[in-house]
C-alpha cells in the first residue's frame, strides 16, 4: 500500500502546530484542552516520558516486528485509534477518514457514540472491522437498539465507557460556548470565517451532528434542544448491574474503558469482561487524578495474564507507545494525535499519522534490540 507521507511534518507535534493554524481557535481548544487547570492532561504525557528503556547493543537480533495479536486478530501495529466525540467539528469527515486509514493499515478504530459518523456508515467503510464505544444510555431499550445496530454492522468488540459519570469542567469550552446546550458567539463566528479551508469543508459536509443518535431524536432540534436531549439521554453512572446486563446481551468481546484502579479492574474480571483500557479520558474529566501510566502499574501487577490490559491518554509518539508497552500494557490507543493529523492534512492525515507512529516505534525497537512487541517489558529500567 502506498502511504501518503509529508516530510514537512515528521512528528505529531508538527501536526499539532499545523492543525492549530488550520482550524478555528475554539475548535482547537476543544480538541487540545483538558479540564480545570489541565494538570492531568500534561501529567499524562510527561509521566509516560519518565519511563526509561534499556538498550542491549551487543548481540544478534532479528528484524523488529510490530504485529500484535489482540482478541484473536493479528494487527499490524500495537496501537489503534481511540474514540473521540464530535470529530466532524474538528475536521469534516474525520471519522470516515480515520476508519478508512485504520482498515488500510490493519489497526483498530473505535467509533464513539457521540461522534459525527453513524454506526452503519463506519460498518460499511470498515466491512465490520471496527470497535464501538458505548456511552451508557439511561433507557435500556435505547441501549439495546444501539447494540443491535452495532452487531448488525459487524462489530465484534464493544467498549463500555466508564469514566464519564458527569460532564468535565472545561473552562476553555465554557468560554467558547461548547457546553450543554451549546451556543455560538460573534467571536466564534469570526474565528470560523478566519479559517477558510475548514469553513469550506464544513460547508461541503454540512453541520456536524451526532449521526448515530439521529434515529432517536425529534426532527429539527435546535442547538439548545439537542444539547438537552443528549444530556438527558446519557446521564447516569455505570454500575456492576448495568455492566452485567450488557455482558449477558453482547456476544462479542467486551472491554471496559476508563479503568484507573485495581478495584475497577478486579470488578471487570469478576464480570467476565475480556479487556480493560486504563484511561483518564485524556485528562478531560478529573484534574486531581493520577496519570494513565501511574494507574497502569498496580493494575498490571494484579491483572496481567488474566485480562487484556490496554492504555490510552497521553501518548503522542512511537517512543511513548514503546514506554507504555514496556510498562506492561498489551496494546495502546491514541486520540488527539490522529485528530491533529486529520486537521493538519485532511484526507491523508490518518495515513500519515499511522506511518509516523509505526516508523518511530520500529526505530525504538531496533535501537534497544527488541524484535517483538511483547518483549519490550524486558527493556524496562
Amino acid at each position: 500500500m502506498s502511504v501518503p507521507y509529508n516530510p514537512r511534518y515528521p512528528s505529531v507535534e508538527d501536526l499539532r502546530d499545523r492543525a492549530k493554524k488550520r482550524i478555528p481557535r475554539f475548535v482547537f481548544e476543544f480538541l487540545d484542552g483538558g479540564c480545570n487547570e489541565n494538570i492531568n492532561l500534561h501529567k499524562n504525557t510527561s509521566e509516560i516520558r519518565e519511563v526509561e528503556l534499556k538498550p542491549f547493543y551487543v548481540g544478534q537480533k532479528k528484524e523488529s516486528e510490530l504485529t500484535t495479536e489482540l482478541f484473536g486478530h493479528a494487527y499490524d501495529a500495537p496501537f489503534g485509534i481511540a474514540p473521540i466525540g464530535l470529530q466532524g467539528l474538528i475536521w469534516p469527515g474525520s471519522p470516515e477518514i480515520l476508519a478508512k486509514a485504520a482498515v488500510d493499515h490493519n489497526v483498530p478504530f473505535i467509533l464513539s457514540t457521540m461522534t459525527t459518523a453513524s454506526i452503519e456508515r463506519i460498518g460499511e467503510i470498515t466491512q465490520g472491522n471496527f470497535w464501538f464505544q458505548l456511552y451508557n444510555p439511561v433507557d435500556t431499550s435505547l441501549r439495546d437498539d444501539i447494540l443491535d445496530r452495532v452487531e448488525a454492522a459487524g462489530c465484534r468488540v464493544l467498549v463500555i465507557l466508564g469514566d464519564v459519570p458527569t460532564f468535565g469542567y472545561r473552562p476553555h469550552d465554557i468560554r467558547n460556548g461548547l457546553v450543554v446546550p451549546p451556543s455560538l458567539s460573534l467571536t466564534s463566528v469570526l474565528q470560523m470565517i478566519s479559517k477558510p479551508g475548514w469553513a469550506l469543508q464544513t460547508l461541503l459536509h454540512g453541520r456536524p451532528t451526532f449521526a448515530t443518535m439521529h434515529k432517536y431524536m425529534t426532527q429539527d432540534l435546535d442547538m439548545k434542544q439537542l444539547g438537552l436531549f443528549m444530556n438527558k439521554t446519557f446521564s447516569g453512572r455505570l454500575t456492576e448491574e448495568k455492566i452485567a446486563s450488557i455482558r449477558d446481551r453482547w456476544k462479542g468481546k467486551l472491554v471496559l474503558k476508563g479503568v484507573a484502579t485495581q478495584e475497577d479492574a478486579a470488578m471487570a474480571i469478576k464480570l467476565g469482561l475480556d479487556g480493560l483500557i486504563v484511561s483518564n479520558h485524556g485528562g478531560r474529566q478529573l484534574d486531581a487524578g493520577q496519570s494513565s501510566i501511574h494507574s497502569l502499574e498496580p493494575i498490571v501487577r494484579q491483572c496481567a495474564g488474566i485480562i487484556k490490559i490496554m492504555l490510552d491518554s497521553g501518548l503522542r509518539s512511537g517512543p511513548d507507545i514503546a514506554r507504555v508497552l514496556a510498562s506492561g500494557a498489551e496494546f495502546t490507543f491514541l486520540g488527539r494525535a490522529f485528530m491533529y493529523g486529520v486537521a493538519a492534512l485532511g484526507r491523508s492525515g490518518g495515513h500519515h499519522t499511522i506511518a509516523i507512529l509505526k516508523t518511530q516505534l520500529k526505530q525504538v525497537m531496533d535501537q534497544v534490540c527488541c524484535d517483538r512487541v511483547e518483549k519490550l517489558p524486558k527493556h524496562l529500567v
